[in-house]
């Protein structure tokens, strides 16, 4: 029998602490939440949604770093459109961009992550004082400040995965060297509207709001709902969990891609994975794809595939089985008083397990 995202499913892999009871619209999907850890919760399975707490299930929500498949989904158009080679070096596409010591970085191991572009500077956090979630970093100015605070020799590229939103940084650039438009237009004309995702949209840089309905989230007691889109290409979408299904199914459906590029969503490159990435990866070995993709192994044996983000107020997510027989898209808002990966971990086991 199919698993459902019961509280017994969910209190078998963290401890349940109900501060609230589950409203009637969430049916029996998330009952258990909120808690002390997640604040509010939306959960879409198999194209049916549910939500606990102050939030709806068709609230819109920032996706964070799942943006990087959108990213790297419209570089692998361009790439089918024999505009870009995906063995290439990146400077051809983007001189100037990167230094020296960078020059040998293929497009490919921007987008499987095994550039060895160094960790990126530091982005505005609560250290930084009052309004720091309004605070903008511009990409170029990112990637200027992360390649001056570089120490050390960099890795040789392709030789290990280490997973750096400056490789979606260098990707949406190389999105506008090409085209000649802005990263925000191709991400309109080519994924969004084919697709007619009518909930997703990629803020200017200047524009914090959030379209409403959206939870009212909060950092160290500021609410910081809205916010700067700052991170870009790597993170700046907003969208919902309708949205990111239907992206999800067209993506793995073959509608974006032809199947020489199709291929590549899938593929994760034979090389250790750096020690950072044992966090995004739950292990030593590499999971990311040319997709940005993370593959990862359900108790099964079976893979599944998909990819987290985050944003302050907001932990996001989307995964599915190869062939779409199960697949679930997530968003908590995480309270600060610990982590909210078991809940995580949790909702995905149980949303693709049979």
């Amino acid at each position: 029998m199919r698993k459902r995202l019961t509280a017994a499913v969910l209190a078998a892999t963290f401890t349940v602490s109900a501060a609230f009871p589950a409203t009637a619209a969430t049916g029996d999907l998330l009952d258990g939440l909120p808690d002390d850890i997640v604040a509010g919760a939306l959960v879409r399975q198999d194209g049916a949604g549910a939500a606990a707490g102050p939030v709806t299930a068709d609230a819109h929500f920032r996706i964070g770093s799942v943006t990087k498949v959108f990213t790297n989904t419209v570089v692998l158009q361009l790439v089918a459109e024999h505009r870009v080679d995906v063995d290439a070096p990146a400077r051809r596409y983007v001189p100037g961009l990167l230094p020296s010591q960078y020059d040998g970085i293929t497009v490919r191991q921007l987008l499987n992550h095994t550039s060895g572009l160094p960790k990126p500077a530091a982005t505005p956090s609560p250290a930084d004082g009052p309004g720091w979630w309004l605070r903008s970093v511009p990409p170029r100015d990112a990637l200027r400040d992360s390649f001056a605070a570089a120490t050390g020799t960099p890795p040789a590229p392709g030789s290990e995965q280490q997973y750096n939103g400056l490789n979606s940084l260098v990707l949406g650039l190389l999105v506008e060297e090409l085209t000649g438009h802005s990263y925000a237009h191709e991400l309109e004309w080519r994924i969004i509207r084919p697709l007619r995702l009518r909930h997703t949209s990629l803020p200017a840089a200047d524009n914090t709001t959030i379209p409403s309905p959206h939870a009212r989230v909060y950092v160290n007691g500021d609410e910081v709902t809205e916010q700067s889109p700052y991170p870009w290409a790597e993170g700046g979408v907003i969208s919902t969990a309708a949205d990111l299904d239907r992206f999800l199914v067209a993506l793995f459906r073959g509608r974006l891609l032809p199947p020489a590029q199709q291929k590549l969503l899938f593929e994760v490159p034979d090389v250790p994975g750096a020690a950072t990435n044992t966090r995004y990866c739950f292990g030593t070995a590499a999971c990311f794809s040319a997709g940005s993709l993370m593959r990862y192994r359900l108790a099964s044996g079976e893979y599944a595939w998909g990819k987290t983000g985050s944003r302050p107020g907001w932990d996001n997510g989307f995964f599915a089985t190869r062939d779409l027989r199960h697949r679930v898209v997530y968003s908590l808002n995480p309270t600060g008083r610990g982590s909210d990966l078991d809940h995580v971990m949790a909702i995905v086991t149980a949303g693709l397990s049979d």
